[in-house]
C-alpha cells in the first residue's frame, strides 16, 4: 500500500478510532535497561520486523565514542525503542488528564508513537559523523539530513513490506519526523498542533528524543544524570494547542539543556573522540570513490545497506585503492591517532561573527620553522556547545503556567531566572591536530601565531606540553 495521501485526514481518524481495542493491544513487549519493559503494539511491530528498522542494531548511538567510553556501545535500535515508549507515554499522559479537552484518539496515539519509533530511520554509519563530517566532503555542498532520509525509508519500507496502515497517518508520521528539521513539511492539519512537540519539537526542543539520549548516553559513560524527564512529563499540560510547563520544574528543564550541554563537552566531543572521528572520516573520503559511498544516500533501497560495519568492509578488501584507508583504520586499532596539539575558546564577543578555521588558515600562520606544514598534515575541529538555542537562553521559548488552575502562559525572562545561571549560552571551541607525531611542534606554534593574528591574543585551553612537543620533536 502506498504511503502519500491526498485525502481528507479527519476522516481517517474516525474510522481508525472505530477499530476494536483488541487490535491496538500489545502484541509483545520487550525489556529496555533504561525504562523496564517496554510493549510494542502490532503496528509497530511490522516496522521493526524488518530488515531496515533491524539494521539500527548495527549503528552506535554514540559512533565512535566507545573508544573513549567503553560502555558507551548502545545503539539506535535501543534509543527508538526507548523514543517510542517515551512519546506513548507523552501521550497517554496528556490523553488522561485533558483526553475530551483535545480530542485525543487512537489515531493520535498510534501515529505519535509511530514517529517516535522511526525518527531514526534514516541515520547513517556512525550517526552524525556520517552526515556532518563525510558527506559534506564528498557531495559538493549538497544538502542531506537523516531527518529527510528517515521520512524517505519509512515510505520504502511501507511499500517494501506491504505494511497495512492508513496513508493519513503515515502522512502525518513523516511531519512528525520532520518538524524540528531545517525544512519541516506542511501539517496535513491546522488542528492538534501539540502532537507535533513530542517527538521532535521544533518550537522550544523539549521532546522525548532528548529525554530519552540524555539519559541513555549518560548511563552508558556513566556519567551522573539529575535530569528527571518523568517529572515533565507527569505536570506538562497544553495550552492554546501548546505543550506546556509548570513554572516551578523551569530549573528541571534548565538541567535538561545544561546536561545535553556537558554531554557535548565530554562525551560527543571528546578531544580523543574527535580524532578519531577526524581518522575515520579521512579513511571513508579516501574510500568513497571504490566503494561509492555516496551514491546511495538517495536510494533507500541501497541506502539501508550501510551501517558501522563498512569499516569492516574497508579493513578486509584486498583491493590496493583502499590501502590508505586500511593503514588509518589500523592506526585507530593500535591507538596512534591524529595528535592533539591546542585547543582554543573563541572569546565571547566573537563567537556571534565566527568564522570556521580551517587547515589552510594553520598552515598560512606558520613562521620560519625546520618543516614545511602541508594542509593535508593539519586535521581541524571546529566545536559549537550551546543549550539547543544558539546564543540564547532555552527557557525564553518556553511557555509556562502557574498552576491547574489557571489557564494564562507566560515565558520566564532573564531576570526572573537564577543568578547563578550562564549569561552566555553558547561555546565556540577550535581544536588542532598533526596528522604526523613529527609535528606536532610546528602545527602548535603555528595555531598560536594564528591565535594572535586574529584574536589577538594566544590563551589556549589546553596547550601542548613541552615534555609532548620533545618527545615528538625527537620522532624526526
Amino acid at each position: 500500500m502506498g504511503a502519500c495521501c491526498n485525502g481528507d485526514v479527519s476522516s481517517l481518524t474516525h474510522s481508525y478510532d472505530a477499530v476494536s481495542a483488541r487490535d491496538l493491544r500489545p502484541s509483545k513487549h520487550v525489556h529496555d535497561n533504561l525504562h523496564g519493559n517496554i510493549y510494542l503494539d502490532n503496528l509497530s511491530l511490522k516496522f521493526l520486523d524488518t530488515e531496515q528498522f533491524q539494521r539500527l542494531r548495527d549503528l552506535k548511538q554514540l559512533g565512535l565514542a566507545n573508544m573513549v567510553y567503553p560502555g558507551a556501545v548502545h545503539s539506535r535500535f535501543e534509543h527508538s525503542l526507548g523514543v517510542y515508549w517515551l512519546a506513548g507515554q507523552s501521550i497517554e499522559m496528556l490523553k488522561r488528564f485533558q483526553g475530551l479537552e483535545l480530542g485525543i484518539d487512537r489515531f493520535d496515539i498510534q501515529t505519535v508513537k509511530l514517529a517516535g519509533l522511526m525518527h531514526d530511520i534514516g541515520h547513517g554509519p556512525f550517526s552524525h559523523l556520517f552526515e556532518r563530517e563525510f558527506l559534506p566532503q564528498v557531495t559538493n555542498g549538497s544538502h542531506w539530513s537523516h531527518e529527510q532520509m528517515s521520512v524517505n525509508m519509512v515510505d520504502y519500507i511501507v511499500n517494501e513490506h506491504h505494511i497495512d496502515v492508513d496513508p493519513g497517518m503515515i502522512k502525518r508520521v513523516k511531519e512528525m519526523i520532520l518538524a524540528s528539521s531545517e525544512f519541516p513539511l506542511p501539517r496535513s492539519s491546522t488542528e492538534k498542533g501539540f502532537l507535533y512537540d513530542i517527538v521532535a519539537n521544533g518550537r522550544n526542543g523539549i521532546d522525548v528524543d532528548k529525554f530519552d539520549y540524555i539519559a541513555r548516553d549518560c548511563r552508558a559513560c556513566g556519567l551522573g544524570c539529575n535530569f528527571e524527564f518523568q517529572r515533565l512529563l507527569e505536570t506538562m499540560r497544553v495550552l492554546d494547542d501548546e505543550i506546556c510547563y509548570r513554572a516551578k520544574e523551569y530549573l528541571s528543564i534548565h538541567k535538561l539543556f545544561a546536561t545535553r550541554a556537558d554531554l557535548y563537552r565530554t562525551v560527543y566531543t571528546h578531544p580523543k573522540v574527535k580524532a578519531i572521528e577526524l581518522m575515520v572520516v579521512d579513511a571513508l573520503v579516501q574510500a568513497n570513490d571504490y566503494l561509492e559511498i555516496s551514491s546511495h544516500i538517495l536510494n533507500p533501497s541501497e541506502y539501508w545497506k550501510l551501517d558501522d560495519t563498512i569499516i569492516k568492509t574497508i579493513e578486509t578488501a584486498p583491493s590496493q585503492e583502499l590501502k590508505e584507508s586500511r593503514e588509518l583504520i589500523q592506526r585507530i586499532r593500535r591507538r596512534n591517532l591524529y595528535q592533539f596539539c591546542n585547543e582554543y575558546a573563541v572569546p565571547k564577543g566573537m563567537v556571534e561573527n565566527f568564522k570556521k578555521v580551517t587547515a589552510q588558515d594553520i598552515v598560512c600562520s606558520q613562521k620560519s620553522s625546520g618543516v614545511t606544514l602541508r594542509e593535508e598534515d593539519v586535521a581541524v575541529s571546529n566545536v559549537k556547545i550551546d543549550l539547543t538555542r544558539g546564543k540564547h537562553n532555552p527557557l525564553e521559548s518556553i511557555n509556562f503556567f502557574k498552576d491547574y488552575d489557571s489557564d494564562e502562559k507566560f515565558t520566564i525572562s532573564n531576570d526572573q531566572v537564577s543568578h547563578l545561571l550562564p549569561t552566555s549560552y553558547q561555546d565556540m571551541i577550535v581544536r588542532v591536530y598533526s596528522k604526523k607525531p613529527e609535528l606536532v611542534e610546528a602545527i602548535s606554534d603555528a595555531f598560536e601565531n594564528f591565535q594572535l593574528k586574529t584574536y589577538g591574543i594566544k590563551a589556549q585551553v589546553h596547550s601542548t606540553p613541552e615534555k609532548k612537543k620533545r618527545r615528538y620533536s625527537a620522532c624526526i
